[in-house]
């Protein structure tokens, strides 16, 4: 006999001569309706992660879609604020040229000064007009309650028979564009008379923001 023969008859396979514990490691034995229980525990575990997955991603989007929505219709509505801002120096000055002249040269007024009267007034409203159109409005607040968020208190006059912090002039109007102030109204306020009743809840009157008026007018004075 050869030593190639006799080599070939030497090798012994290994599993042969494995320990039977080594041999005998597989997988415990599963009936087949255990195994369908199995599969379908994970089947389920896997839609509930997908499920909750999609929902956070569905909300996500509508987020996303809110701010979006938010974002354009701030960016129109307060993209003239720049220009609303710039022109509200020339209703001033139509205001001032207004009020330069008396009362009673206003009524006896006739020919020329008539129609430079009638021209101005008429060139303020439709400038007002037209700021209002894209959200701009004056504020006048004579006689309404002071509001740090949209007044500038200038002075206080002592008045008991007007309730205390009531706006009683105004210096300069005001002006906002939306919900955003683009200039306060300058005001002089009363001082010393009644409290201002307290709104019933819900009725916010105006343009308050809840705030007490001794606050809002020590804050802007």
């Amino acid at each position: 006999m050869s030593d190639e023969t006799r080599n070939s008859e030497a090798v012994v396979d290994p599993l042969a001569e494995a320990p039977a514990e080594e041999v005998s490691q597989e997988e415990p034995y599963l009936n087949p309706l255990e195994a369908a229980e199995l599969r379908i525990a994970e089947m389920e575990k896997e839609a509930s992660e997908m499920k909750d997955h999609l929902l956070r991603t569905i909300a996500e989007m509508e987020n996303l879609r809110r701010r979006t929505e938010k974002e354009i219709s701030d960016a129109k509505q307060y993209s003239v604020a720049s220009f609303a801002r710039d022109m509200l120096a020339v209703a001033d000055n139509l205001r001032r040229g207004l009020e330069v002249i008396p009362d009673e040269e206003k009524t006896s007024a006739d020919g020329t000064l008539k129609a430079l009267l009638e021209g101005t007034e008429m060139t303020e409203r439709e400038m007002l007009k037209t700021l209002e159109k894209h959200g701009v409005k004056k504020l006048d607040p004579e006689g309404e309650k002071f509001d740090p968020n949209y007044h500038q208190a200038m002075f206080e006059v002592p008045n008991p028979n007007v309730p205390n912090n009531t706006v009683i002039q105004v210096m300069q109007a005001g002006y906002v564009i939306g919900t955003r102030v683009l200039r306060p109204a300058m005001v002089g306020v009363a001082k010393g008379g009644p409290k201002i009743a307290p709104q019933a809840a819900g009725d916010t009157g105006g343009q308050g923001s809840g705030a007490s008026d001794s606050e809002g007018l020590d804050r802007s004075i």
